[in-house]
Order: structure tokens, then sequence, then C-alpha cells
């Protein structure tokens, strides 16, 4: 099949079983029937957007640069949008998303390491006084 070829959702959503899977991601068609057993999430995971836009489950996964060559090998064609088609579920790469992480998740856990090194200092900085106020009397 041609990587040019241009599918509407109808034409997707007759690919919905496990030996013949259409999915849509980014408004390409993949045929992902040969990666079924393949898939290290199993086959349901595929099975259950099947015949639909995977875009929003693809990208949540934060799937490795790896899997997305995986994906190109599986590329048939283009999603052809008609009137009454739901609009795409994320944005198309590159547009406002880099298609990886936001490096968020990291500063929020050294801001978790200093709060809690804070917190120790004056944990044991609160235990020092009231040591030395009970030696004191």
């Amino acid at each position: 099949m041609s990587a040019d070829k241009e599918y509407t959702y109808s034409d997707v959503s007759e690919h919905t079983t496990k030996k013949d899977l259409f999915v849509v991601i980014h408004d390409k068609v993949y045929n992902a029937s040969t990666f079924v057993d393949e898939h290290p999430g199993g086959e349901e995971v595929l099975l259950d957007v099947g015949g639909q836009d995977a875009t929003e489950a693809f990208e949540d996964v934060g799937h490795s640069d790896e899997a997305r060559e995986i994906l190109n090998g599986l590329l048939v064609g283009n999603l052809k949008r008609q009137a009454g088609d739901p609009s795409p579920k994320t944005p198309a790469p590159g547009s406002t998303t880099t298609g990886t992480k936001p490096k968020a998740d990291a500063s929020a856990g050294v801001g978790l390491y200093a709060v809690l090194l804070v917190g120790g200092v004056l944990a044991f900085g609160a235990y020092q006084y009231f040591q030395s106020q009970g030696t004191s009397k």
C-alpha cells in the first residue's frame, strides 16, 4: 500500500479486528495488524483504539523514539477529513508540543527534595533547641 493513499474516518472505522486493524495518529493512518502481537502494552490497548483516532492515547503514554520509528513502518496513508468528522484529539506534532514530556516533572522532583531537606533541617534545629531547654532546667 502507498503511504500517499487517503482514508476517511469511515474507511478507518471498518478496520477494527486483530487481523485488520487501522489507527489514526496525528492525521496519519497506520495498519497495526502486524504489530498487535508484538505491542508491549498488550493487544487490548491497540484493539481499544482500533478504527479510530488514537493520537491522545499514543501521546499520553509517552512512547519512545524507537516506538515512533516502528510506527513509521506501519504508515499506510493520510486521513482525509470530511464534514462531520471528529476534530483532532491533540495538535499535530511540532505545532505546540514537542512530542516529549515536559521537564516540569524533573523540577517538581528537585523542589520536593528541597522541601524535604529544609524540613529536615528545621526538625533537627527544633530537636536541638528542645534538648537544650530540657537540660538547662
